[in-house]
């Protein structure tokens, strides 16, 4: 399973609400940094199929998620668990960190 995009729309059943931890990745398509690290985001969708979700939200299309979260630069990164906020990243991260906080929140 791959990214999946969500928005204000579906922020709380598609995270808040999940049943396993989820990697949220804040970005924007004029983000070179965004660009930059999705390739590494979607890896992390394929490596973490049926243990932990991994999902994409456009600032720009869903403006709402990312004002009550605080997000102010992107990239931002955070693992979600059971609907709190359990790791957050700014800017591009190595695939390992990203990993150990999904592992974490697994746990």
């Amino acid at each position: 399973m791959g990214v999946q995009e969500v928005n204000d729309d579906n922020f709380e059943a598609e995270v808040l609400k999940a049943g396993e931890p989820v990697l949220v990745d804040f970005w924007a398509p004029w983000c070179g940094p965004c660009r930059q690290i999705a390739p590494l985001v979607e890896e992390l969708a394929g490596e973490n199929s049926g243990g932990a979700k991994v999902v994409k939200l456009n600032v720009d299309d869903a403006p709402g998620a990312a004002q009550s979260y605080g997000v102010s630069s992107i990239p931002t990164l955070m693992v979600f668990k059971g609907g709190e906020v359990v790791d957050r990243f700014v800017g591009v991260q190595p695939k390992n960190r990203l990993q150990d906080a999904i592992d974490s929140a697994k746990a």
